[in-house]
């Protein structure tokens, strides 16, 4: 009667083992997919961003030697903000993906384009999509 008990016992548990061991596979090849996936999203993004900051980082240095080249007094405050806005880009933490402050920095170098844009009477349309990126006036 034991060995009966026994054998029915397997069967009945049967039904856990191989819940539990799929539960543990699934589990597993979920994480490998998920770190696959997670590191395929945040390579996009972070290309996103670069490309953004480049832009501006171009469109800034741009605006500098324009300015350079014809300053006058009432370009003081345009250089100042342009000055401002080089220094923020430069001082960007490309290389640390894990920096606290990385939305925080990157939305106040937005506000300082938008400003600079502002100053300098352009009105740029940065566009990202899948053919590249780009300012258009």
């Amino acid at each position: 009667m034991a060995e009966g008990q026994d054998l029915f016992d397997a069967i009945v548990m049967a039904d856990d083992r191989f819940r539990g061991e799929g539960y543990q596979e699934g589990y597993e090849e979920g994480s490998g997919l998920g770190i696959i996936e997670g590191r395929q999203h945040g390579t996009v993004y972070g290309a996103k961003i670069g490309s953004e900051i480049g832009c501006y980082q171009g469109f800034a240095f741009a605006w500098r030697y324009l300015l350079h080249s014809c300053a006058t007094e009432k370009d003081s405050k345009k250089m100042k903000v342009l000055e401002s806005l080089i220094s923020m880009i430069q001082k960007f933490p490309y290389g640390d993906p894990t920096y606290a402050n990385l939305h925080e920095d990157l939305d106040r170098i937005r506000g300082k384009f938008k400003q600079l844009c502002s100053l300098l009477n352009v009105q740029p349309d940065f566009k990202i999509s899948a053919e590249g990126s780009g300012l258009s006036f």
